[in-house]
């Protein structure tokens, strides 16, 4: 799980909150002992951690200099009920509750990213860990902030690409550096904040990532090919500062190689008759001998404007701008020409307000507008070209009875129109709205004590791909047909069926102690998702399937746990675990790619300068399969890290991470290539990072 808690912290913060100080700077404590208020971006109203209804984890800090792997799903991997959609060592997506993407919201500073992880696996989340500040996963009402469909959560990653405030001395910045074992991985990052003014400062950075294929432990080859991964970050910003908000500018660079592991195009010449797939011969019998695997070849470049005013008159608090636009785009080489090519271009605009009191509701409303053309071409370009609008209604508000009683609400409208252009099969545009609401309700009942139950209706409508899809996609080794009927897309006339829209309801209900030698959070949730949207697979040859874009009742169902005990200043354990149950409602069948149960335990310390963690968790099998799913054995993880904090000006830190010391051999059942492809082996991971 590769989490690491100074234990001086985990003796005061709220269990709910990973986020720590740095080791040799405790977080700070009020005279009766109590943490100072943690803020979150992505909670409205700046959220106190020990108030909010919100469940919800961050990442920052020393925590997030450690944990900044290649991918944000790897990143991620292992906060409560978190995993990753592994696709080898260039592109992993978070998995929360069950979900992933389109059900799992992943924002730049809570604007959209415009990338193609939506669409596909083996497609990259375009964020760098590395040049990040802080990562934190929402869920709860305030996700509605962001959009009524991330059902299972909310990732909001904050950068420094745009500054703020205005830096306290000249310049200020980050260097660092880290590198590990099981990849060869070499990776850095540097980050300057500078005066250009009184009242201007300016951010410049940059990170890059080099990893070989990795190696497994106990798989036939040492080496994995296709799981090696290229990176580059770059960007400039320009901020106006003054004493009552900033405006501000930034640009930024990424391309990406990296290789496509489990790719097979032995049934690329497949096509689908009906119901049925139709395998010519010659597709099936194609042959790619020894070549190297397909990679990607990514180049993504965005603009971002940000701005704040704080009281600009009375009775708004604060009014916040966000708007984007982005070019991105990827080319899939095989055998040294681009097989397909995804291109995504979109503008974001989000216009948010913080207002006062009104007879004790205190909220956040805004509205938001994004436009978007996503388009694929080559041998797997099973998407037209096709426009997505979507307008959006928003607003949270909270009310405090007392100090023991707090309510929160939220509720967000949503239009949007699909307009495809395809010369080859004339398209139906499709509009639709949707509606969502949520509430919590909050009960200190003792001082260092808090319950919260949540109840939510959000609606989900339909993406692109799950709309007009028709084509061969390799990376998930399907041919693929969208939700419209036979006519437009494929899959046969007994599949058709009226577009929907997904509908859940959310219960969920948590208990948390916030304070003392013993903290802890312990949740369970329940969701019920009518016309949920699936691939439902039809017919299969061999690994090939094809699916149809279908929608049934499912229902999710699970529960995530953490306590921790701090036995003397030094020395504190823990123990965590996470499960989800997800099914169809009429039959009871298992949805595929579910999270196996998790549970663990962690010792840690702390002396001086070092901190030091021992760690291990259990995965256990997944036998609860979906259909042409197999079994996914289980394995134990066993993980030790030590690091060094010297404060002061400059600061500096490192630290060393033993990852995977029993050396198993580890397949993740979320991944789309749990039956073909291991995750990474025994690990060595070093870093250093100095800051000035």
């Amino acid at each position: 799980m590769k989490r690491f808690t100074p234990p001086m912290a985990a003796a005061t913060a709220a269990a709910m909150v990973w986020s720590v100080a740095p080791a040799a700077e405790p977080a700070s404590t009020d005279t009766e002992g109590r943490l100072d208020a943690v803020e979150v971006s992505a909670l409205p109203l700046g959220s106190d951690a020990n108030l909010t209804p919100a469940s919800f984890d961050l990442l920052e800090d020393q925590l997030l200099f450690q944990q900044s792997e290649a991918t944000l799903g790897d990143t991620l991997d292992g906060l409560p009920g978190v995993h990753a959609d592994t696709y080898g060592g260039g592109s992993g997506r978070p998995v929360i509750r069950g979900q992933t993407a389109p059900r799992v919201s992943v924002l730049s500073d809570g604007a959209q990213l415009f990338d193609m992880s939506t669409i596909s696996p083996d497609h990259a989340t375009t964020v760098e860990p590395m040049l990040s500040r802080k990562v934190e996963v929402l869920r709860g009402p305030s996700s509605l902030l962001y959009g009524g469909g991330a059902i299972g959560g909310v990732v909001n990653v904050l950068d420094n690409k745009i500054p703020t405030r205005m830096p306290n001395r000249p310049v200020e910045g980050f260097v660092s550096a880290r590198g590990n074992t099981v990849a060869d991985e070499q990776a850095g990052a540097v980050g300057l904040t500078a005066r250009a003014g009184d009242n201007v400062a300016i951010h410049i950075e940059g990170a890059r990532r080099d990893a070989d294929n990795y190696e497994v432990n106990g798989f036939t080859e040492q080496e994995i090919d296709g799981t090696w991964a290229e990176s580059n970050n770059a960007s400039v910003g320009l901020s106006w500062i003054g004493d009552r908000g900033y405006l501000g500018v930034a640009y930024s660079y990424r391309g990406d190689l990296y290789g496509l592991p489990g790719h097979s195009h032995e049934f690329e010449g497949c096509t689908s008759n009906g119901a049925s797939l139709d395998c010519a011969e010659e597709g099936h019998e194609h042959e790619h001998g020894e070549e190297e695997a397909p990679f990607v070849d990514l180049d993504s470049r965005r603009v971002d404007l940000r701005g704040e005013y704080r009281r600009p008159f009375d009775g708004v608090e604060a009014v916040r701008l966000r708007a984007s636009h982005t070019d991105y785009r990827h080319h899939e080489i095989e055998e040294g020409e681009i097989g397909t090519s995804f291109r995504h271009r979109g503008v974001d605009t989000r216009v948010e307000a913080e207002h006062a009191p009104i007879l004790g509701w205190r909220g956040t409303v805004g509205t938001q507008f994004t436009d978007g053309q996503i388009e694929t071409t080559g041998e797997e370009g099973l998407l037209p070209k096709t426009d997505t609008r979507v307008a959006a209604l928003f607003a949270v508000e909270r009310y405090r009875f007392n100090d023991q009683w707090q309510l929160e609400a939220g509720a967000r409208y949503e239009h949007q129109d699909l307009d495809p252009d395809d010369a080859q099969r004339p398209l139906p545009s499709v509009s639709d709205s949707a509606t969502s609401i949520s509430s919590a309700l909050t009960w200190a009942f003792r001082p260092d004590y808090n319950v919260s139950l949540s109840v939510a209706r959000s609606q989900r409508l339909p993406q692109t791909q799950e709309v007009y899809a028709r084509g061969v996609h390799l990376a998930t080794n399907t041919y693929e047909c969208g939700l419209l009927s036979d006519t437009f897309t494929c899959g046969g006339a007994a599949n058709d069926a009226d577009l929907e829209t997904e509908t859940s309801h959310n219960v969920g209900l948590n208990l948390r102690k916030v304070q003392g030698d013993l903290t802890f959070d312990l949740g369970v949730f329940h969701n019920r998702v009518q016309d949920y949207i699936y691939a439902r697979t039809l017919d299969q040859i061999e690994e090939f399937r094809l699916i149809k874009y279908s929608q049934e009742d499912v229902e999710f169902t699970g529960a995530e746990a953490e306590a921790t005990y701090q036995w003397t200043d030094r020395f504190s354990t823990t123990a965590f675990g996470d499960t989800v149950y997800a099914q169809f409602e009429d039959n009871g069948d298992e949805l595929p790619r579910i999270p196996a149960q998790r549970l663990g335990a962690r010792l840690n310390t702390y002396w001086r300068a070092f901190d030091a963690e021992l760690e291990f968790y259990r995965v256990f099998a997944q036998d609860r399969i979906a259909g042409f799913e197999t079994r996914t054995p289980g394995h134990d993880m066993l993980n030790a890290t030590v690091s060094y904090t010297f404060t002061g000006s400059p600061q500096y830190s490192a630290f060393l991470r033993a990852s995977n010391l029993l050396g198993e051999e580890v397949w993740n059942h979320a991944s789309f290539l749990a039956r073909t492809v291991p995750e990474p082996g025994r690990n060595l991971t070093a870093g250093v990072r100095l800051t000035f």
